[in-house]
């Protein structure tokens, strides 16, 4: 079973930086997805970047395209969510996971391990 151990959230002001980090317990170079998800309290799970290491590709959320940059490092196992210029309306709990078939689905149903959540606040 994949572990996901989330760090890096923490409370911050509009218009600051914030990384996220997330180490897996394993690590292969198969075909397999990597993706950043938020939730805030009463709101639906949301796609808001993925990494797709097979397929060279990555995909943002309208919300955060320009503002965000997903990357992954293979040799550390672990994930990054780079979020610039950051929004209240960006104050949520992120969750990284993995998705095993590597097709960058932005649908939460479609990943199969989830780490344990970072929350992020966001103040104006």
């Amino acid at each position: 079973q994949v572990q996901l151990v989330e760090s890096g959230g923490r409370s911050v002001r509009a218009g600051d930086s914030l990384r996220l980090s997330c180490a897996a317990s394993r690590w292969t170079f198969g075909a397999y997805a990597m993706g950043w998800f938020r939730q805030a309290p009463g709101k639906e799970r949301e796609f808001v970047a993925g990494i797709s290491w097979s397929a060279g590709s990555t995909n943002y959320a309208d919300s955060v395209k320009g503002r965000f940059t997903i990357s992954l490092d293979n040799a550390k196992n672990t994930v990054y969510l780079q979020m610039n210029s950051l929004k209240p309306g960006d104050t949520a709990v992120y969750y990284c996971a993995v998705e095993d078939d590597g097709s960058l689905s932005q649908s939460v149903y479609e990943y199969d391990y989830w780490g344990q959540g970072n929350q992020v606040t966001v103040s104006s």
